[in-house]
């Protein structure tokens, strides 16, 4: 049984390499045509038109919520009289604690 030369090898294996490659190569092109065709069938026209409402209001309701939160701690240490009753009840507690025991 003869042996193949190394060149007849070679030249085997090369040109099924390339018909491979020849082939995939095909392949990846229909492939990517088939998207291109898919891609000019949608209508992406206004998609940044689309992107940039969705963002300008999510970024709205978030400073919405985030000024509410900073109002509504302001309005917590006002001079409101309920907000005085507590702050004065509460340092008179430990005022007078601090007062008795010193006195004893």
């Amino acid at each position: 049984m003869p042996t193949p030369s190394n060149g007849t090898l070679e030249d085997t294996l090369t040109r099924a390499l390339g018909r491979y490659l020849d082939a995939w190569r095909r392949n990846a092109s229909a492939a990517a045509d088939a998207l291109d065709k898919t891609l000019l069938e949608e209508n992406f026209v206004n998609v940044e038109w689309y992107l940039a409402v969705m963002i300008g209001m999510f970024a709205f309701i978030v400073v919405a919520m985030l000024v509410s939160t900073v109002k509504s701690k302001r309005r917590e240490h006002s001079n409101d009289p309920y907000h005085k009753y507590i702050e004065g009840e509460w340092t008179e507690k430990t005022t007078q604690g601090y007062t008795n025991d010193a006195a004893s």
